[in-house]
């Protein structure tokens, strides 16, 4: 940038920067455009990157413990021949593997509380395909749900129940019993087998996983399963297996790829991160207005300066060059320092989170209504770029009017009253 500045015009525009004492409200004014500048630079990098990390946190957890592909039959048939179905589905070299799941609900029951539960039926050879989980588990609660039957639930459930591995639970099923009577509800008591923690509210709060046969038996349900979840080596690339296995399966099967299954929440994300940006770009545009009232004081304390410079031969391409640096110059430093604060609090978010949430005795990111345990954040670099450039180019344009003002300053006029 340097190199379109002649020395003397880089000299006085530095020396305009350094007001004198008399002309102290408008180097407070052009101090108040650079840290607005920076505070908007910084707010927008930071938004940017925890909306980014939010959205993949999400995707990433989703479909740790999800397909990203789910085969239901229509009308809401059970599938009974699910063994079939996985070996024509598994023909996609895409697929790395296809999990027939048993999906039921009910009431989960311990000495002193009650809770309506998701129940999950899989089988021990499935398990690993569901990363987050597995991984989650530790080789104790592995070795009880393969060989003991013991059930799998989520650590807040345990809380919401008080209980812990190797208590009790008596779970009741809608799916009852016929009698003369009428149905009478299932009833059955588990062993907590192990505790699972994937840091989602939804999934740590209310579900329960539970061996395939056990599952079968409780929910009264026979060899069949409620769907069969596909989980692929590559999860961007659903859209072409989603095609490859509806082909290969027969109309009376419905295919619901992840997108599609979680719409709500990336669309939520999208246009909740779109809107951040417009709002927050605000804060930045209006820091560029501030350059502009800055400058023009400026233009008019040094007008006698200008007046005088035209006179010994300073071209107006010059008057404007020295001015427009000025204003880019404080837009340049305020964006540089703004991206500085912005992408090191978007790296330590986690712990200005915690520090604030103990400044002010209050949860700042509750797992109720985020759905995560921890505040994410993922740094886009060429979201970052985006930013600087637009914080420049508004600095750069609020500073061609001060400027051209400046340069148009007759001579004549401006000294005939000094």
């Amino acid at each position: 940038m340097f190199m379109f500045f002649k020395s003397f015009e880089l000299y006085l525009a530095f020396r305009y920067l350094r007001s004198k004492k008399t002309e102290g409200f408008i180097s407070l004014s052009t101090w108040f455009s650079f840290v607005g500048i920076a505070l908007g630079v910084a707010t927008l990098i930071i938004v940017m990157s925890v909306m980014n990390g939010f959205r993949e946190e999400l995707v990433n957890r989703i479909l740790g413990i999800n397909g990203h592909l789910v085969v239901y039959a229509n009308n809401g048939k059970l599938i009974s021949d699910y063994n079939d179905i996985s070996k024509k589905i598994s023909d996609d070299s895409n697929v790395f593997s296809v999990i027939p799941q048993i999906d039921g609900q009910g009431l989960a029951r311990s000495k002193d509380f009650v809770t309506g539960v998701m129940i999950k039926g899989i089988r021990w050879t499935d398990l690993p395909a569901k990363k987050l989980l597995w991984d989650n588990l530790n080789k104790l609660t592995k070795s009880n749900f393969k060989t003991k039957n013991e059930i799998i639930i989520g650590t807040r459930l345990a809380k919401r129940l008080n209980v812990m591995i190797g208590d009790k639970i008596s779970i009741i099923s809608a799916n009852g019993i016929k009698t003369a009577l009428g149905i009478i509800p299932q009833k059955q008591i588990f062993k907590i087998g192990g505790l699972f923690n994937v840091g989602m509210y939804e999934y740590d709060n209310n579900f329960i996983f539970m061996p395939w046969k056990s599952a079968q038996n409780f929910l009264q349900l026979g060899d069949v399963a409620n769907n069969i979840e596909i989980f692929l080596k590559d999860y961007k690339s659903s859209d072409t297996s989603y095609l490859i296995i509806k082909n290969a399966l027969n109309d009376s099967f419905e295919i619901i790829d992840w997108k599609k299954q979680n719409n709500t929440f990336i669309n939520a994300l999208n246009v909740e991160k779109n809107v951040m940006f417009l709002i927050l770009t605000l804060i930045i545009l209006v820091a560029a207005f501030n350059i502009i009232s800055s400058m023009i004081m400026l233009v008019n304390a040094k007008s006698g300066d200008i007046a005088l410079l035209r006179t010994i031969g300073s071209s107006r391409k010059s008057i404007l060059k020295i001015f427009l640096f000025i204003g880019t110059f404080i837009g340049l430093l305020g964006t540089f320092f703004g991206a500085m604060l912005g992408i090191f609090f978007s790296i330590n978010i986690e712990y200005l989170k915690k520090i604030l949430s103990i400044i002010l005795n209050q949860e700042l990111f509750s797992p109720e209504i985020y759905f995560l345990t921890n505040l994410p954040s993922k740094i886009d670099f060429s979201e970052v770029s985006y930013i600087i450039l637009t914080s420049i180019s508004l600095s750069i344009l609020a500073s061609i009017f001060p400027s051209w003002k400046a340069a148009k300053i007759l001579p004549a006029e401006v000294l005939r009253y000094e």
